[in-house]
């Protein structure tokens, strides 16, 4: 009986960690109709009798991306929604540019693991561990390394030079995508209660209110 339990348990265990991460595909490529109405998690397949080479392509990533805003960096996503032939197949990429002293704040990908690689510059980079422990783990990062943030956990990356920096990341989905902490938090819609937030953060609610009025941009194309 206790053999049989454990045995239920690891099944249990097995299924739950298959679940969790973008389904693989059982075809050869699923190619996302972006027109149909059905709802799946996932995007409904095209037939594949209309499928077209350029279902798998997207140009522009040379392009540096628009990095004159607060944050000084822009992330241009290369996702599902802009290569249709991704879906079920588990990856997607970005290109990150930055200005001088630019970031990429803390924020997370719920969905996906990310291995970022330094093209130009050099990078402030790092992730905390959960609750557990909070414990970060930073590094700078030069032209030709490479560093990884694990699924879920809150990671950054900043340009501390007076050069602009660029960096390609890939990631383990079709559809990382991003909560942008700061921005959840206090540009939350409907705003979260300036009373939670206050005691949340140990300070007055003022500065909830101040914060709360700031204007949070996003950084992803």
């Amino acid at each position: 009986m206790a053999s049989r339990i454990l045995l239920l348990a690891f099944l249990a265990l097995v299924s739950s960690h298959a679940i969790a991460s973008d389904p693989s595909p059982l075809q050869d490529f699923c190619v996302a109709d972006k027109t149909s109405h059905v709802f799946v998690n996932g995007l409904v397949c095209k037939n594949p009798n209309d499928v077209r080479a350029d279902d798998f392509f997207f140009s522009g990533l040379d392009r540096p991306g628009d990095t004159a805003n607060k944050l000084g960096s822009n992330v241009t996503l290369v996702n599902v929604e802009k290569i249709a032939g991704l879906n079920t197949l588990g990856i997607s990429l970005a290109r990150i540019d930055f200005a001088p002293y630019g970031l990429n704040p803390p924020h997370i990908h719920p969905r996906a693991t990310e291995i970022l690689t330094v093209l130009e510059g050099s990078l402030y980079v790092g992730f905390v561990t959960s609750n557990t422990d909070n414990r970060l783990f930073a590094k700078v990062i030069n032209k030709g390394d490479v560093f990884v943030f694990p699924q879920g956990l809150i990671h950054f990356q900043f340009n501390y030079g007076t050069k602009n920096a660029v960096a390609i990341a890939a990631l383990s989905s079709q559809n990382p995508g991003v909560i942008t902490v700061a921005n959840a938090v206090f540009g939350s819609k409907p705003p979260i209660s300036r009373d939670v937030l206050a005691k949340a953060f140990q300070v007055d609610k003022k500065t909830i209110d101040w914060l709360q009025a700031q204007f949070w941009m996003d950084n992803n194309n």
